[in-house]
């Protein structure tokens, strides 16, 4: 086992427990479930691989992230009304329900609803932690250099990531980790058309 510290173009391993602003655990990487990745392609929030780079195996460390950092700063605009037609079954859609919406172009962003109103339903598409700054708690569990492989897949999803030119910019999946499935609602750049069971 090699004493390599986490640079870029090494292939990382780790476990971390994410706090919120208020100190409450919102998500975790476990021993026996880690989170992998190629250190230096904006796989993961910015500020997290920033925390770990020279982090060898073994070691833990408390890292503290901004939100411009982190999941963004909090968007007015990501708050809109949407009529409730647009929805699929919406006599049962409820504050914390989860949608993914879809614009023509084929980008998809998460959105929750916050309010059910007369007419239609205040959603959100911003990040939960938007505005936040967490604290993750973090243990790499091994560090070794990256294939070429894993470089070039590495370096593929930065350049579609680029490409979209959009999300927080680190590079991973920010709705998906709760263990339901979303519903699908379709959105043009001026609002939802329709929407579908996904």
């Amino acid at each position: 086992m090699t004493d390599l510290p986490v640079a870029p173009d090494t292939y990382v391993v780790l476990s971390y427990e994410l706090f919120d602003e208020q100190g409450e655990a919102v998500d975790r990487a476990t021993k026996s479930d880690p989170l992998s990745y190629v250190h230096g392609y904006a796989q993961i929030v910015p500020g997290l691989e920033k925390g770990v780079e020279g982090m060898k195996a073994g070691e833990r460390r408390t890292i503290r992230v901004e939100p411009e950092h982190a999941f963004g700063e909090h968007d007015d605009e990501g708050v809109f009304e949407v009529e409730k037609a647009e929805f699929p079954n919406e006599a049962k859609v409820a504050p914390g329900d989860e949608f993914v919406a879809e614009s023509p172009d084929g980008s998809q962003i998460a959105m929750r609803v916050v309010e059910v109103l007369p007419e239609g339903f205040l959603v959100d598409t911003n990040h939960p932690l938007a505005g936040q700054t967490v604290r993750f708690e973090v243990e790499v569990t091994s560090v070794r250099a990256a294939t070429e492989e894993e470089i070039a897949s590495a370096q593929s999803d930065l350049d579609d990531l680029l490409d979209e030119g959009d999300g927080c910019g680190c590079g991973h999946d920010h709705g998906d980790d709760h263990g339901h499935a979303h519903d699908e609602v379709h959105v043009p750049a001026e609002g939802l058309v329709r929407a579908r069971k996904a």
